[in-house]
């Protein structure tokens, strides 16, 4: 297979057209593929607009064709080699009696991608979810937007498909893989019915719409696979088998419709997410080693969608191409960190509340990605020192008290205020030139007093620092909401070399600390799922 780098086409371009330019580059005859049998597949696709008057797609692009080596020899270009695949390939089992089906606490990214490779190994796993399927899951969410009633099982953090299902469904990461896992992710949302242009786009997005619609086909797959489901099922406790000199599972403790059940295992994952504070309570009283670890917090951001594409790709080509992201990032003379994160293109800021009395937000966008706002979070980077308190858990007190804040501010509508007031320190009375997009109800209130001073401090002058890059960026006018406080988990579980915290237990993920996203949660929970097929046999019952 021969890889073709850098090949350039014009925005609008036919499939001939690249397929002519793919002949050209391999100095090869134009009817290659119609007629020779040739074949190809796009493996990533950018936009280069560095210059706005010149805007490219750029393809990597994958070749079979006969006498591979002597094109190569004829071509002699340094962006035109020859390739291998990675393919993604389930461990062979390991030797160690396992007498139950391993249980996976947690419906999210990780936990359903761990379930799934667990079903596909033959290993049947139990996956448990204290929130309702994702159907269910919606209308309760929805209710939330609309009347304010929370349901603290299932809503946007909780529920089948994790919190980022109600997410814009980006699927990029910077997590390096030689193992081919995230490909393995990305062609099991299309098997599920994602789009295909999930495969090769530099910044691939599904969208909420979407995402509803994977997320219950890949339960379904883990179905017909042998692997169960079980919803409103929530993990309470633990049974530790006696003896030996290191505890090791026996059971599970879980309530299920109102009982207290006990589950045999002794193979456990924790796929919690990263708002699952009462788990990681029952983890600290359990003796899990745990710590406090650094993250982020700040405002969700929101301008109008035509100005960003208008910056990011040129008057000329702005409607002509899907809505453009932005990814800002700066180095402050503080120390701090302040950055976007989540950039939801044509999409809504969403109230993703999941305890009485707190109120955080997210963002969120469907398929289309057609609000006419942009929203980003603009986060501040926060270490155990900002967080006025020793132990684990005490990032999540710091989490809690600012929600409360927000909460606080207008009376559980998401609190808002225009940027210029923000900096003047005075309360909004209207909005600028564009109107807010949300789900949920929002009012106006002095958000410039939610956060500790340095950090409010720090959110503005990184937005002054970034309209440097993105003109207008800072503009008196940009819509201001928070609280952004569930960026990542505040806790990390340690784990040792076999991916345990304790004997038979896996903490997975992003709300174990070690995933930041859909994708990395998800080959996360992979690669848990790899350490336990690797240790153990199939279950025998």
């Amino acid at each position: 297979m021969i890889r073709i780098l850098q090949l350039k086409l014009p925005i609008g371009h036919t499939k001939e057209e690249l397929e002519q330019k793919l002949a050209k580059a391999l100095k090869l005859k134009g009817d290659l593929f119609q007629k020779q049998g040739a074949d190809y597949q796009i493996r990533k696709r950018s936009i280069d607009a560095r210059k706005k008057n010149e805007v490219y797609y750029v393809y990597t692009i994958d070749v079979t064709l006969k006498k591979e080596q002597q094109v190569l020899k004829k071509v002699d270009n340094k962006n035109i080699m020859l390739t291998n695949e990675e393919i993604y390939q389930i461990p062979v089992p390991g030797n160690r009696p396992l007498a139950h089906p391993p249980v996976v606490a947690g419906c999210g990214p990780a936990g359903l991608f761990c379930g799934l490779i667990l079903a596909e190994a033959g290993y049947r796993p139990l996956i448990l979810e204290r929130g309702m399927d994702v159907r269910r899951r919606k209308e309760a969410v929805d209710r939330f937007w609309q009347t304010g009633i929370l349901d603290s099982s299932s809503n946007v953090q909780f529920g089948e498909g994790g919190a980022g299902a109600f997410s814009d469904g980006k699927l990029n990461t910077l997590v390096k893989d030689v193992k081919g896992r995230s490909r393995k992710v990305l062609e099991t949302f299309v098997a599920m019915g994602a789009p295909e242009e999930i495969l090769y786009d530099a910044k691939p997005h599904v969208g909420t719409d979407i995402l509803i619609e994977v997320v219950e086909s890949l339960r379904k797959r883990i179905h017909l696979l042998g692997g169960e489901v079980r919803f409103e099922t929530c993990l309470t406790g633990f049974q530790w088998a006696d003896g030996g000199a290191e505890r090791s599972l026996a059971g599970l403790y879980c309530m299920q419709g109102g009982t207290r059940i006990l589950l045999p295992a002794q193979a456990a994952v924790l796929a919690i997410g990263h708002s699952a504070r009462d788990t990681f309570e029952l983890l600290l009283q359990e003796g899990f080693p745990m710590e406090a670890k650094s993250f982020a917090v700040g405002f969700r951001v929101e301008h109008p969608q035509q100005m960003i594409s208008g910056i990011q790709y040129g008057a000329a080509c702005a409607d002509k191409l899907p809505p453009a992201p932005y990814k800002v990032t700066a180095n402050l003379d503080n120390g701090r960190g302040v950055y976007s994160f989540c950039m939801c293109p044509g999409g809504y800021v969403v109230n993703a509340s999941s305890e009485p009395g707190g109120l955080a937000v997210n963002g969120m966008s469907y398929s289309g990605r057609g609000s006419g706002n942009a929203n980003s979070a603009i986060i501040v980077s926060v270490t155990p020192k900002d967080f006025g308190g020793e132990g684990p858990l005490a990032g999540v007190d710091f989490q809690r008290r600012m929600e409360r804040r927000a909460f606080a501010l207008a009376e559980g509508r998401i609190p808002q205020q225009l940027l210029g007031d923000f900096a003047a320190g005075i309360c909004s009375r209207a909005y600028g030139e564009f109107e807010s997009r949300t789900k949920g109800e929002r009012a106006f209130a002095p958000l410039h007093t939610l956060f500790p001073e340095e950090i409010g401090a720090s959110f503005l002058a990184g937005m002054h620092r970034f309209a440097r890059a993105l003109p207008g960026f800072d503009r008196a006018d940009c819509i201001v909401s928070g609280a952004e406080s569930r960026t990542s988990s505040p806790v990390r579980i340690r784990r040792n070399e076999g991916l345990e915290a304790a004997g038979g237990v896996y903490p997975c993920g992003e709300g174990a600390g070690y995933a930041g996203g859909i994708m990395s949660a998800a080959m996360d929970g992979m690669k848990v799922a790899e350490a336990i097929i690797a240790k153990y046999q199939r279950p025998v019952t």
